[in-house]
């Protein structure tokens, strides 16, 4: 097996070989996305675990059987997706598989530690500044009323995911920013006691501004999901309102739907 830079971990031959590709080169589908799709595949069930290199196109061509223009494009496809990325002096690496996440009252940085994804945080802002129009409606507080404004960059694998601004009336609680580094927002807040019962949500969906862009590694105009959010106590209080930009490359929000009967 070759040397490989940090802790990535190179995919031997036998090791792409046991995933057993199966490519119909009379099908009408062209090869590269039928490539595509079970590298996907392979990537979303484990096979391929984050930190797998997949060698460089010339070897996964003579590999595969396929020409190198097709392997280039299947291995961009999957870099458009963001479950792979091209690292230079080190190859082709898998990232992650997509982060999805359900249409429930939970905290990111929980649902993340859940599903192994390895979450963590960096605190941009921590501190209590006069609420806008928009802020004292949601939060049920008089404009100008001091709240505590609280923005953090969260990220998964070292990679960023997600932009995160909160807002919480200045009384509700302490945040402490090195806490907040290594915990979520929401078990912050049941530990002070704060029992979180229901939200209103509203999701939708923009391109990035250069600012956006830059923070969160992608290209200026790519793809971002929005979330609105207005959190509710068991008394009926609103306890916090936060505005969050997710990757669309990276993320997703998963809903299961049913027909009334």
């Amino acid at each position: 097996m070759a040397k490989t830079r940090g802790s990535a971990r190179a995919v031997s031959a036998p090791a792409l070989d046991s995933l057993d590709f199966a490519l119909d080169r009379g099908s009408p589908v062209p090869l590269y996305y039928q490539l595509a799709q079970q590298l996907e595949a392979a990537i979303e069930h484990g096979s391929l675990a984050p930190g797998n290199l997949l060698g460089n196109e010339v070897d996964l061509s003579v590999r595969l059987g396929l020409s190198r223009p097709t392997v280039r494009q299947a291995i961009q496809s999957l870099v458009d997706k963001g479950l792979l990325v091209r690292r230079r002096g080190v190859g082709t690496q898998v990232v992650h598989s997509q982060v999805k996440r359900g249409l429930e009252l939970s905290s990111l940085y929980d649902d993340l530690e859940a599903a192994g994804q390895g979450p963590t945080t960096r605190v941009v802002r921590n501190e209590r500044v006069p609420a806008t129009a928009d802020v004292a409606a949601a939060l049920g507080v008089g404009e100008g009323a001091e709240v505590t404004v609280l923005e953090r960059l969260r990220c998964t694998h070292g990679q960023p995911v997600a932009i995160l601004c909160n807002y919480l009336p200045a009384s509700l609680l302490d945040l402490d920013t090195a806490r907040l580094e290594s915990t979520g927002l929401y078990r912050m807040m049941r530990t002070a006691g704060i029992t979180l019962h229901s939200a209103r949500q509203s999701i939708g969906a923009r391109c990035a501004t250069a600012e956006e862009a830059e923070r969160l590694d992608e290209k200026e105009g790519a793809a971002l999901l929005t979330m609105q959010r207005t959190a509710y106590d068991d008394t009926g209080r609103p306890v916090e309102y936060g505005t969050h930009i997710y990757r669309a490359s990276r993320y997703a929000f998963d809903f299961q739907l049913l027909v009334r009967p």
